[in-house]
């Protein structure tokens, strides 16, 4: 139970977190490429400094048998997630990008019953569908439209997400380790791409680059104790934060962004009471 409690807790304070990201990348007057390198920069930075402190750096030192699969994590987690994440939301708007990325507690469910054997019951299927319509009304504003192409790619974002979420859940090591490696690879992957097309510097990529290492710290602290479906959908109402920011910054802010709001948002009160368990019933 106490497990449970705190795994809660870091994906609601994960909420806070994540809630900003949209407005800081849509702020950002860089290269997006450039943008998303620095920020992977600057978090494994934080990051391996706080390895250092809390002597996570041991447990890579006495088992690397992760070291390729933390690759993986930082090719899709980071560097595929935010090339789509910081092109998709400068050809949107941050409240958009906020919200469909939200879409991610679907891929969730999917690639953790696939792949993680946990329980999707038909509670979470039923809440499901509540993020579904929201997602829908966000994307179509109640028009049958096709989406743009800045909004196809933002629903890219979080299928790349998962597949790094997956990855990183059964790693043995400590959030600091899994969060550095992830990141240390994504900018790695992303510098020569950035090199080519310019890097700028910029007090954005300050702030992301701290959002990201302090966001990662909590997620994969709460993975560890929680079930990776149930996480990912308490996170799913940061889009508020970001919703309360856009505005600010004089982005239009229409009633099926908030119908949309209150709908996932009622799928993920409903997932919070969700308890945390593995196929057949057994808890993590």
């Amino acid at each position: 139970m106490r497990r449970e409690l705190e795994g809660t807790v870091l994906a609601l304070i994960g909420t806070f977190i994540y809630g900003i990201e949209p407005v800081v990348i849509k702020s950002n007057p860089t290269n997006p490429v450039g943008f998303a390198a620095l920020s992977a920069l600057i978090a494994s930075l934080v990051l391996w400094t706080a390895a250092l402190w809390d002597g996570g750096i041991r447990e890579l030192r006495d088992d690397p048998s992760g070291i390729k699969r933390a690759f993986l994590v930082g090719l899709f987690g980071t560097a595929l997630a935010y090339l789509a994440y910081s092109f998709g939301t400068r050809m949107s708007t941050a409240i958009n990008a906020a919200l469909l990325t939200r879409s991610e507690v679907l891929w969730s469910f999917l690639l953790s019953w696939l792949f993680l054997g946990e329980r999707i019951t038909a509670r979470l299927i039923g809440y499901a569908l509540f993020l579904l319509v929201g997602l829908s009304l966000v994307i179509t504003q109640g028009r049958p439209v096709q989406p743009m192409p800045g909004d196809a790619l933002l629903l890219l974002v979080p299928l790349f997400w998962q597949m790094g979420h997956v990855m990183a859940k059964g790693l043995p090591y400590r959030p600091t380790i899994i969060a550095a490696l992830r990141n240390t690879f994504g900018f790695l992957l992303l510098l020569p791409l950035a090199a080519a097309t310019g890097m700028e510097p910029s007090p954005f990529i300050v702030v992301e680059g701290l959002v990201i290492a302090f966001g990662q710290l909590v997620w994969y602290r709460a993975i560890k104790l929680i079930n990776l479906s149930k996480a990912t959908a308490i996170i799913t109402p940061a889009p508020a934060v970001a919703m309360a920011a856009g505005v600010l910054l004089g982005e239009p802010l229409t009633v099926y962004h908030l119908v949309g709001f209150v709908l996932i948002t009622a799928g993920t009160l409903g997932v919070i009471k969700v308890e945390s368990a593995r196929s057949g019933g057994r808890p993590l």
